[in-house]
């Protein structure tokens, strides 16, 4: 009888139902303890979901497939921080690699912490490339957030190596001489944009976090600049500081 860790190598390596369920046959024909049908029931779990997540994939991968008919480099364009009372908006823009699948990728409101710092180092180490574009607070009460938050993302755009031939923009159109279309609800319908949201996201939340040990009384390591309960009451104690945008304190 094999041993349960030589069982479970043969088990890791079945990439099908087809295939997990052809070995479970076999092996339960003369072993039938319980960690190894748990095994088998485990494994089977994992290949479902990853096959669910494939699916997503292709169904996200709409706009992509049709335009990789045309063009070389798509490239996925979205913001976080548009809302936050405090810090500045960040863009990021990727161009993934069409025969790499990331799977799970998705608005990154829909993932967790943990999820989207997982999905974020793999699109870093699968993407042809990406960059961000900042727009701070001051450019911000300036310009205000549309016009700040297209300066983001066209930052972000000069910042790549590769020249994209195509753009994929959640929501906003960009004056630029690209080809592009916008997506309303971009983020979760294109891997592209959604990629980018991730990287976005990702990206101002550990500037919020660092810039919370300046900033401690606010807690921007815990609101991310939001509006929370809490912060509205610490900005009424404290006042504002440097990171808030004077245009959406006003009228608090």
């Amino acid at each position: 009888m094999l041993r349960v860790d030589e069982i479970k190598v043969m088990i890791d390596k079945c990439i099908s139902i087809e295939e997990l369920n052809n070995l479970k046959s076999e092996i339960l024909k003369v072993d039938s303890r319980k960690t190894v049908i748990n095994l088998f029931d485990k494994r089977l779990n994992k290949i479902l979901k990853e096959n669910e997540l494939i699916k997503e994939y292709i169904q996200r991968s709409i706009y992509e497939e049709e335009l990789y008919k045309q063009y070389t480099y798509v490239a996925g364009i979205d913001e976080v921080g548009r809302g936050p009372l405090a810090g500045p908006v960040y863009a990021a823009v990727v161009i993934l690699d069409k025969n790499k699948r990331i799977l799970g990728i998705k608005d990154s409101k829909k993932l967790s912490e943990k999820a989207r710092e997982k999905i974020y180092c793999e699109i870093i180490e699968k993407s042809v490339d990406y960059s961000i574009g900042i727009a701070s607070q001051s450019e911000i009460d300036e310009l205000n957030i549309l016009i700040a938050t297209k300066l983001a993302m066209i930052r972000a755009i000069e910042n790549l190596k590769i020249k994209p031939d195509y753009l994929l923009i959640d929501a906003v159109k960009l004056d630029v001489e690209i080809p592009q279309k916008a997506i309303i609800k971009g983020d979760d319908l294109s891997v592209s944009i959604g990629a980018a949201s991730i990287i976005a996201k990702v990206e101002r939340d550990r500037f919020m976090k660092f810039i919370s040990e300046k900033y401690p009384e606010y807690k921007f390591d815990e609101n991310k600049g939001y509006g929370t309960k809490e912060h509205i009451e610490a900005l009424k104690k404290f006042g504002p500081c440097e990171l808030h945008r004077k245009s959406f304190i006003k009228n608090l």
